[in-house]
């Protein structure tokens, strides 16, 4: 008989700094260094108060191997370019997901107009670790606009769920992932109600943006939430106390060794010092962004 999964932990995002850019932090907390495959959690809204030159703000070019950085756009637009040629806008709604694998070099900053009309833009990145057997292949980028982004809609109309990665009631994500995931962004009108399937086997939590919700009908969350669940029931249900913006992932433990230094995550010490070395030696590619 299936039946709801459990809620483990709701952990508070905290504040960091990263090189002046202010983020709340859902994952790692303390004591909770991830959720396997899951490795971390950032949330940025920044709105600047005066108009910027494009090029003076975001996250310049850094490098990444080993895993996969994935990017939710939730308001203004992200642009994406990196050592691979890719050169990408994506707006709200949609995604930007890349498989780092052997090595690439990318920045992250706010759409031009966003940056030159002094805008607003709100993501949230997260980090999915893959196999050891797919760290060194090939790297590569898929953009995935609101349009092109599959959705289910709750019985009652006021749930929309963009499904990314997985499967939800028959409906397929576009990206492909190198271990079994699901990969879910929700918009949720005050009153929504929905139930959602997740693999028993599945590691599971939830992150939410603002807004309020109830969650199997006895825990209340609050914006800036992670709501990590227990891998002991078959689906979740929550209501929209408030409009709320969420997104829920799920995926199959990896269950290898893990060893993270900054923007590399492998399985040895070793594969870290050979990171940095081929990073340093210009192998990762280079990215030289052009502005006009």
């Amino acid at each position: 008989m299936k039946k709801f999964r459990t809620i483990k932990q709701i952990l508070p995002a905290f504040k960091i700094n990263m090189g002046g850019i202010y983020i709340d932090q859902a994952l790692p907390q303390h004591g909770l260094n991830q959720i396997d495959p899951f490795l971390l959690v950032h949330h940025l809204k920044q709105t600047y108060t005066v108009a910027k030159m494009q090029e003076k703000v975001g996250v310049p070019p850094h490098p990444h191997r080993g895993f996969a950085p994935v990017t939710f756009v939730f308001e203004g637009g992200v642009h994406h370019r990196d050592s691979l040629n890719n050169d990408s806008v994506i707006y709200e709604g949609g995604t930007q997901w890349m498989h780092a694998g052997s090595g690439v070099i990318h920045s992250e900053r706010p759409a031009k107009e966003v940056a030159e009309n002094a805008g607003t833009w709100e993501l949230i990145q997260f980090w999915v670790n893959v196999p050891a057997d797919y760290k060194m292949t090939v790297p590569k980028y898929w953009p995935l606009t609101k349009e092109d982004t599959p959705v289910v809609t709750s019985e009652d109309g006021l749930i929309k769920v963009g499904v990314v990665c997985g499967e939800l009631n028959g409906v397929h994500g576009k990206i492909e992932s190198y271990s079994p995931i699901q990969a879910l962004r929700l918009e949720m009108k005050a009153g929504g109600k929905m139930r959602i399937p997740i693999p028993s086997h599945y590691n599971s939590f939830m992150y939410q943006l603002d807004g309020a919700l109830s969650i199997n009908g006895k825990m209340d969350t609050k914006a800036k939430d992670m709501t990590y669940f227990n891998m002991d029931g078959d689906f979740i249900e929550i209501e929209a106390l408030e409009d709320t913006k969420t997104m829920l992932l799920s995926g199959e433990p990896i269950n290898e060794p893990l060893v993270t230094h900054g923007p590399f995550v492998m399985n040895e010490h070793q594969e870290i010092v050979d990171a940095i070395k081929d990073f340093q030696l210009g192998k990762m590619g280079d990215l030289r962004e052009m502005f006009h």
